[in-house]
């Protein structure tokens, strides 16, 4: 029987491992499904990797590279190539591969670090038949990182999420001509400095509150019609403008990968679609934590690593200490303006000093405040200069504040400061 089996070897699942031996774990076992370790980041070959993590910019390999490396100092056990089909609430992790065939193998707790996918046309309603030339982003970059293929020559990009904004900057420097990037909010979700430095600095066009219509071609993409949209994000007639393309980039959203989670019966959450966490990222079942972008899409990966090691260290805790003191449980939920929270739910008994609240807020604010509330009580509140839904929120909400909450409910919403 295994400490620990991590079910994902990109960044979440080599951050969780590796803290977990540093906690004391030494019958670690990563199961991953590609041939190789590090996940999505192998595809990224971008800078802007690793600024919170190690204080300096990697690109994505490189910032595998890096935790890979710690990992060869230990003795977890990796097992590549490797499906996993199943997680039963006893820690029963059932696999297959072409190495070892089907295997059941028993642990005393597991780590879901299954990550995220992107929504594809069929998710998002595109309708009609399929002509060559539409692909994710995703799929762009592996094919233009990986695969050493150019998708197209000139390009619509649907949807300013992160990767799409980072391939319209790879594909102009590898030639191709990017039309435009089209979103149908009226923000973007991307992080702000790609915007400047993937569109702004290469002079691309970003048409915020702008869908596309139509697809038009005969086997492959020819032309896309793309119009304004009303409040209700529905086209503005008069408004198209038509754009002579080759080739559409769909940057519209990231999925929590969380088919195993489901199975296993694990309590989800409706707005990340991911698992309801505690303050320690242990999930509804006890023993089996998730972390990284399979709980929610994380804007850094920085992010995505601390997160997995706080699942690590909580998994090593949980095999040698067993479940911790439940006590008082705090249940946050989200207010005006936010769209989830990570941790959902604070067990009062295995806080120590603080807890690391993560969100995202639903529209752009300007001067404005964070504030967590339990009733009518503000037990506290956080003011920033500026947020967006494109980039995370943290905040720390210490014990002896949480300690003060009047009720068992703990509401976090974003305020708009009044204009003068």
């Amino acid at each position: 029987m295994y400490d620990l089996v991590v079910i994902g070897g990109g960044p979440a699942g080599l951050a969780a491992a590796y803290q977990a031996y540093q906690h004391g774990l030494r019958n670690i076992l990563i199961l991953e499904r590609d041939k190789e370790l590090g996940g999505i980041l192998n595809q990224c070959i971008h800078n802007g990797f690793g600024l919170h993590r190690f204080g300096e910019q990697l690109t994505g390999p490189e910032y595998a590279g890096r935790f890979i490396k710690m990992l060869n100092d230990t003795n977890v056990q990796v097992s590549l190539d490797t499906m996993v089909l199943d997680v039963t609430p006893d820690k029963k992790v059932h696999c297959v591969s072409k190495k070892e065939g089907y295997r059941i193998i028993d642990a005393k707790s597991v780590i879901l670090c299954m990550g995220c996918r992107e929504r594809t046309r069929g998710a998002i309603g595109i309708p009609g038949t399929r002509p060559a030339g539409i692909y994710t982003a995703g799929t762009a970059q592996r094919y233009a990182n990986i695969e050493g293929y150019m998708v197209g020559k000139r390009v619509l990009i649907l949807g300013s999420g992160d990767i799409g904004l980072i391939m319209a900057r790879r594909m102009t420097l590898e030639g191709a001509k990017v039309l435009a990037c089209v979103e149908l909010m009226p923000y973007s979700s991307g992080l702000t400095r790609n915007i400047v430095q993937c569109l702004q600095d290469f002079n691309i066009p970003l048409y915020l509150s702008h869908t596309i219509t139509d697809i038009q071609g005969n086997g492959r993409v020819e032309k896309v019609i793309v119009a304004k949209v009303g409040p209700d994000r529905k086209p503005i007639p008069g408004t198209e403008m038509e754009f002579d393309c080759d080739t559409i980039l769909l940057s519209v959203g990231l999925i929590p990968e969380n088919e195993l989670t489901r199975q296993a019966g694990i309590e989800m959450d409706p707005h990340t679609k991911g698992a309801v966490v505690y303050e320690n990222m242990e999930t509804s079942i006890p023993g089996v934590f998730a972390s990284g972008n399979v709980v929610q899409v994380h804007d850094l990966v920085d992010f995505v690593s601390g997160e997995s090691e706080l699942a690590g260290a909580s998994a090593a805790e949980y095999v040698e200490k067993g479940e911790p003191e439940s006590g008082r449980v705090l249940n946050l939920q989200v207010g005006d303006g936010v769209g989830y929270t990570v941790p959902q739910r604070v067990r009062m008994g295995n806080v120590d000093k603080n807890v690391t609240v993560s969100f995202r807020v639903r529209r752009i604010y300007g001067t404005s405040s964070i504030v967590v509330k339990s009733g009518d009580t503000v037990v506290a509140r956080f003011k920033r200069e500026r947020m967006t839904p494109g980039e995370m929120e943290h905040i720390t909400l210490p014990r002896v504040l949480l300690e003060k909450a009047p009720q068992d409910t703990l509401t976090v919403q974003a305020e708009e400061a009044q204009k003068s």
